[in-house]
């Protein structure tokens, strides 16, 4: 079996050590530990980061990557974790259509000023 080194995983994920210890430290990585205490990350690790950080990307929370990846470890055929990965990619799809109304109105309110102030800004001259 192969091991990654936290330097190896730091630079092949282009993190930092203090982020790998954070996701230990919730449960996300499991690396194992040599006698001088150094960690040793398995594929399985490397895995797991790799899915941390394509949710994070995409918009998940840790909390929903954790339960996510989770899941697979309960049920090996996968099903109930691309059941949630689908539930919470629906209410990611709602959270950035308000987002995006959110935006389409915030435009409009501007251009509205920009459309004012350039009325006054003709007065004045």
């Amino acid at each position: 079996m192969k091991f990654y080194s936290i330097r190896e995983m730091t630079n092949e994920f282009n993190t930092t050590h203090r982020t790998l210890r954070y996701y230990e430290e919730i449960g996300l990585l499991h690396p194992s530990y040599t006698e001088s205490g150094r960690r040793r990350y398995c594929h399985k690790d490397r895995t797991h980061l790799y899915l941390i950080q394509r949710g994070k990307n995409l918009g998940f929370h840790l909390q929903e990557i954790k339960e996510m990846i989770d899941l697979f470890a309960l049920d090996r055929t996968g099903e109930k974790q691309l059941q949630k990965t689908i539930e919470y990619g629906n209410q990611k799809i709602v959270e950035i259509d308000k987002k995006i109304n959110d935006l389409i109105q915030l435009k409009d309110e501007i251009m509205k000023m920009k459309s004012n102030l350039e009325r006054n800004l003709l007065e004045i001259e």
